[in-house]
């Protein structure tokens, strides 16, 4: 009897561009999008008539400074004063119309681009090995020209409302999936219908939305696409749910644990690891090559990873056992919530997944993303086995010291955000990866933001309030 289920989605039917130049005749303007190195998303607004004008430029693409990346918050460290400029090129098989952001009636465009060398040869010019977006994108090509390896990601968004920041203070009180946290014409049922409607007409594939554990936090579920396309769409979900929560006049936060006497809220992410077609079908039940050496080399590297996917303190304020946010030990288990890897549909080749718990709200998705393709990459192309058992039916947490040596647990992951730094330091084959002078610009940010964000001489309401007004 065959006992698989789930949806089949597969790469090569989501790869077809979503540029159409006749879709400029529905908007006014165009929101130009980047996210910096400390998980800023920044945006230019350009009136659509301009828009066009650069399309048939020679270059099409809008100057930025170089603080645009989070160079800023190293001013005050360093002297850095700003001097310079990028091109930010304009990526158009990224457009989409948005609904749910920006004023009026009408919808607006949106898209993304690459930060490019404002020197170089129009007909080819260099990318910035800083750009986040460039380095996913790139991760992602060698991936599948030197590999034949594919994926799909797709993202559960969870959120907060809040109806203020000073004390901050929750919209409602509810419980895990209750339908009373929809009650109808309430402001968060009304809020989160009007999400989903967003979503919908901007083409961001929507699975499903539901009320989270801790107060006033929801979560909208959206369907797997290929990795720089899913983290485009992350970025243009959190616009619009935190345009739409800003319009019923709540405060939407992505921060990790806001409430320290609830759960958390986090970005986890389902990645499905494809075989390239000389591998033939997967099988139920037993990983494939590729998705055995995919998972090897992540939790190789996953305690450097935590650098990127829990850059903040407060992202250890989540991270804890027993509490479902995938626990302190590295480790993955079958349908196991209290591991940070969960394997989902096991028996069901066509839909089984990683489930990556150990992303949150304050990771910039792309660089997200990339520290888990590199580490997948390094595990793809050394053909690493697995040498940590499938934690089926217990948490590493309840096992003795002797259970996890024997299961191959020898890893926990870093408790706070300077150590996860210390460890991606650590990590000479992931930093290679990734990019020396990535790593370096996001570790330098990453210390400055931490100091910006936990500033000496303020108490915990007021370290809150600057946490969940910034994410």
């Amino acid at each position: 009897m065959d006992d698989t289920f789930g949806i089949e989605y597969t790469p090569t039917a989501l790869k077809s561009s979503s540029w159409d130049e006749n879709a400029l005749s529905q908007i006014e303007y165009v929101y130009l999008y980047w996210v910096d190195l400390g998980n800023t998303r920044r945006c230019r607004v350009i009136p659509v008539d301009h828009f066009k004008a650069l399309l048939r430029s020679k270059r099409p693409a809008v100057g930025i400074g170089k603080v645009g990346l989070g160079l800023v918050y190293l001013m005050t460290a360093n002297g850095f004063t700003g001097i310079g400029e990028y091109l930010y090129t304009l990526d158009t098989s990224s457009f989409r119309v948005l609904h749910g952001v920006g004023e009026g009636d009408k919808p607006v465009g949106a898209l993304f681009g690459y930060f490019q060398e404002k020197a170089a040869n129009p007909t080819n010019g260099v990318r910035v090995n800083l750009c986040p977006r460039t380095v996913l994108c790139g991760l992602e090509r060698e991936l599948e020209t030197k590999h034949s390896a594919s994926f799909l990601i797709g993202f559960e968004s969870e959120f907060i409302l809040l109806k203020s920041t000073s004390p901050v203070t929750p919209s409602n009180v509810h419980q895990w999936s209750a339908s009373a946290a929809i009650l109808r014409s309430s402001p968060e049922s009304r809020c989160m219908h009007a999400i989903a409607q967003a979503l919908k007409a901007s083409g961001i594939p929507l699975q499903m939305y539901h009320a989270e554990a801790a107060p006033g936090q929801y979560e909208v579920v959206s369907n797997p696409l290929t990795p720089l396309a899913a983290a485009d769409a992350l970025v243009l979900t959190r616009e619009v749910i935190t345009h739409t929560a800003a319009s019923f006049g709540l405060h939407a936060t992505f921060a990790p644990r806001p409430f320290m006497y609830s759960a958390g809220s986090s970005t986890h992410a389902h990645i499905s690891v494809h075989n390239p077609p000389n591998l033939g079908t997967k099988i139920p039940n037993q990983l494939s090559n590729y998705e055995e050496a995919f998972l090897a080399g992540i939790l190789d590297h996953l305690s450097a990873i935590a650098a990127l996917t829990l850059p903040t303190p407060a992202s250890y304020k989540r991270v804890a056992d027993g509490v479902w946010s995938g626990g302190t030990y590295v480790s993955y288990g079958t349908e196991n919530r209290e591991a940070p890897v969960r394997l989902t549909n096991a028996a069901s080749p066509a839909s089984r997944n990683f489930e990556l718990r150990f992303i949150d709200g304050t990771a910039n998705p792309y660089l997200a993303l990339a520290a888990v393709l590199a580490a997948g990459m390094i595990g793809i192309s050394g053909k690493k086995k697995l040498e940590m058992q499938d934690l089926k039916e217990s948490s590493a947490a309840e096992m003795s010291d002797a259970g996890r040596r024997e299961a191959g647990i020898t890893k926990r992951l870093p408790s706070s955000a300077k150590e996860a730094r210390e460890n991606l330091q650590r990590d000479q084959i992931l930093v290679s990866t990734l990019g020396g002078d990535l790593v370096d610009a996001f570790l330098a940010v990453s210390e400055k933001l931490e100091e910006a964000l936990n500033p000496e001489g303020e108490d915990d309401d007021q370290l809150l309030t600057r946490l969940v007004e910034f994410y």
